[in-house]
């Protein structure tokens, strides 16, 4: 998966990498050497002055691909459109196995970005206030229960990364995102554990107690829980 952003970077096509593909090279190179969660997919953001078409799409990741040397077939399997990622199949074409996917977002408001290097593989991702606030975003909503990777990863950002507060409002402001109440985070903990339990960590990763991480997450985003919450957690 490494290769392929890799070899999108190299190409020059207007593509920025997000999800936990980027995370991973982020906590390397923060100095968190833990093992992670493992993902299956790569995620992206395709950000030009001229939206373009899968077919467009299609063909400049099959061009940059082949040009880098890495022997996969690019297939669409969905199209792009509003609210939408394009969604492409990696796949090995001597067995025909889909070895990866890769969810394209296009056009949307552009993220906060840096340039990564994990074991001399550079790719461009979303910058850790980024992803912070991304995940924020998300956890703050009742799509916490379906999102708890999301409340995993922070988990991991919190063991690196300071909460800046102000840098994160402005992120969450140029990307046009907004934070809701955390009124399921904060009061539906046990349907959190519940959701925390379902979820699956592939391989022999470490599978932290449901607790550690909760309260390891809610004291590192403290800043930005409602008011009277945090009163609570200074007690």
């Amino acid at each position: 998966m490494y290769d392929v952003m890799k070899a999108i970077y190299d190409s020059g096509i207007p593509i920025s990498f997000k999800g936990s593909m980027v995370l991973k090279a982020c906590l390397l190179e923060a100095g968190y050497t833990e093992e992670t969660r493992h993902t299956v997919d790569i995620d992206a953001n395709w950000n030009s002055d001229v939206e373009p078409t899968t077919e467009q799409m299609v063909e400049s990741l099959q061009k940059a691909i082949d040009k880098s040397g890495v022997n996969l077939v690019v297939h669409l399997y969905r199209p792009h459109g509003e609210k939408r990622s394009a969604g492409f199949e990696l796949i090995e074409p001597t067995t025909e196995e889909v070895l990866f996917t890769m969810d394209v977002d296009v056009n949307r408001p552009a993220p906060a970005t840096k340039i990564y290097e994990i074991e001399g593989i550079r790719f461009c991702g979303s910058s850790p206030v980024q992803m912070i606030a991304d995940k924020l975003s998300a956890i703050s909503t009742d799509k916490v229960f379906r999102r708890i990777k999301d409340v995993v990863d922070l988990y991991y950002i919190s063991k690196v990364f300071e909460f800046n507060t102000a840098d994160i409002r402005r992120t969450l402001k140029s990307s046009k995102r907004e934070l809701d109440t955390f009124d399921d985070f904060l009061h539906r903990a046990n349907d959190l554990e519940h959701s925390y339990e379902k979820f699956r960590f592939a391989g022999d990763v470490n599978k932290p107690p449901f607790e550690e991480i909760y309260k390891n997450v809610k004291v590192f985003i403290r800043d930005v829980l409602p008011k009277e919450k945090k009163r609570e957690l200074e007690r």
